[in-house]
């Protein structure tokens, strides 16, 4: 069969990685990929936005799966469209997609299925999310309602801090209309956790627990990034809280969407903190976290695209997931100055050499080939 994976990053490159591992699988493409893609798969210089060039590319080739990595292609329905032209593709559709988002959606949807989450209360003037600062204390989470490349949140230590934020995102346009609304949370303590979920509408498998680190520097200090590193599985979740997070958060979620007819079918990944009162949800996620997938995947030891069209087709209920007990560990490496302003154009070396190591994969996000160099 042949393969298309949307997405240029190290999440995408980490899935098309592991579907080559596949033995139905004879052809990957990836659009528009990256250099690393380059390596398992066939890059196609389409963008993730552009929806129409990427049908037309799935019918010319005769695609038999596309497989859907980043939040934005999935919020501008591009499983809508596959699945209108009757082409197979992983992913929620836009409707189902929303719970990702709008963060706003997902906290009423949490707030009306008893899902445990951050108080929390949703804002479109700066003045009215400033005078009402007092009544969360500090510290205190900002969070734009779109989507913002993993990096519309902002845990603000004092006033001037959550002051600035909250002009940042509705007065001065920081991330245009996904910070048209904001939302004001109560700040929780605890243990983050990441979970991967795969939803077929009426079943689900759980993958293993993952844990990212967001924040730039080491100690959890510095800017809220799209994710420095991440490893698998997640220590602080023994047998006791795995069983809370299924039935106080997995649960009722799986029965939520059915209940408010949420047609998701896909990879639902709740962001998870496990505080003094128990776990919480910090907020939904629709697609694979990133760079999550790069130690969940290397751990699975079952066909991904049997899980994957299991997904589509609704028989989760009939194939189970099988991992590796080995630990998994990604330590991501970006230019200086990111998340703000880094600088591009750098040549990458000591790939190779990184690669020879045993059991060490490179993924790529981010990179390009020019002249045999990366």
């Amino acid at each position: 069969m042949k393969v298309l994976v949307i997405g240029s990053g190290g999440r995408e490159h980490a899935i098309a990685w592991k579907i080559r591992q596949s033995a139905r699988v004879t052809k990957i493409f990836v659009a528009p990929g990256n250099a690393g893609t380059s390596g398992v798969a066939e890059n196609v210089p389409i963008k993730t936005n552009e929806v129409q060039k990427l049908l037309d590319f799935a019918r010319k080739n005769q695609i038999d799966l596309t497989v859907v990595g980043p939040d934005d292609a999935l919020a501008a329905g591009i499983v809508d469209s596959f699945q209108n032209a009757g082409l197979r593709i992983f992913g929620p559709v836009r409707e189902a997609a929303k719970i990702e988002w709008s963060k706003s959606f997902a906290k009423e949807f949490m707030l009306k299925h008893g899902i445990p989450t951050a108080r929390f209360a949703r804002f479109h003037s700066s003045s009215a999310a400033k005078a009402a600062l007092q009544s969360f204390g500090l510290p205190v989470v900002i969070k734009a309602d779109g989507l913002a490349l993993g990096k519309g949140v902002v845990v603000a230590r004092n006033l001037p801090e959550a002051q600035t934020a909250i002009e940042e995102m509705l007065d001065r346009g920081r991330f245009g209309n996904a910070g048209r609304t904001i939302i004001l949370e109560e700040f929780l303590t605890g243990t983050e956790c990441s979970l991967h979920v795969l939803v077929d509408g009426k079943s689900y498998i759980l993958f293993p627990t993952a844990q990212d680190h967001k924040q730039l520097y080491d100690g959890n200090q510095g800017p809220n990034t799209g994710g420095m590193g991440a490893y698998s599985p997640c220590g602080t979740v023994d047998e006791s809280q795995w069983e809370k997070i299924r039935q106080l958060i997995i649960e009722p979620t799986v029965r939520g969407l059915a209940f408010e007819r949420i047609p998701f079918r896909g990879l639902l990944f709740p962001g998870i903190i496990l505080t003094d009162q128990g776990p919480k949800v910090l907020e939904y996620n629709a697609r694979f976290g990133d760079p999550e997938t790069q130690v969940l995947l290397p751990r699975l030891k079952t066909d991904l695209v049997e899980l994957l069209e299991a997904t589509i087709d609704q028989r989760l209920d009939l194939i189970r997931a099988e991992w590796y007990s080995k630990a998994a560990v990604c330590v991501v490496l970006a230019s200086a100055g990111y998340p703000g302003h880094y600088e591009t154009g750098k040549r990458i070396v000591g790939l190779r050499e990184a690669e020879s190591i045993s059991n060490v994969t490179v993924f790529h996000a981010g990179t390009r080939l020019e002249q045999d160099q990366v």
